[in-house]
């Protein structure tokens, strides 16, 4: 199982083991990652599991496609070159240690 951890606002760490081929979002909401609030449940319609994703990882998350950029750019806290919605990354075996900073506002 792939790990995830998770950075909130105020700089604590989440450290969560993931299914490959489930979100990162699923996983963060199953255990209880808070500042992950996925309220649409996934259904890409409302930017509350944006996420910054270590810089260096971005690639291997795949591209965000329009209707992810466009929930990026109405998202509360400004999206960067490394924002994503937790819900798109679907997590592979390639991203176990990914890093994952939660957006301060959602």
């Amino acid at each position: 199982m792939p790990t995830i951890t998770f950075i909130s606002p105020d700089g604590t760490k989440h450290e969560v083991q993931a299914k490959v081929g489930a979100s990162a979002m699923e996983t963060a909401v199953k255990l209880g990652v808070p500042g992950i609030v996925g309220e649409c449940g996934g259904g890409l319609s409302c930017a509350t599991c944006h996420v910054f994703v270590e810089n260096d990882r971005i690639e291997l998350t795949g591209p965000a496609d329009d209707f992810e950029e466009e929930m990026l750019e109405d998202a509360v806290t400004p999206a960067t070159e490394c924002s994503r919605l937790s819900c798109q990354i679907r997590m592979t075996d390639e991203l176990d240690g990914l890093i994952l900073t939660i957006a301060p506002e959602q």
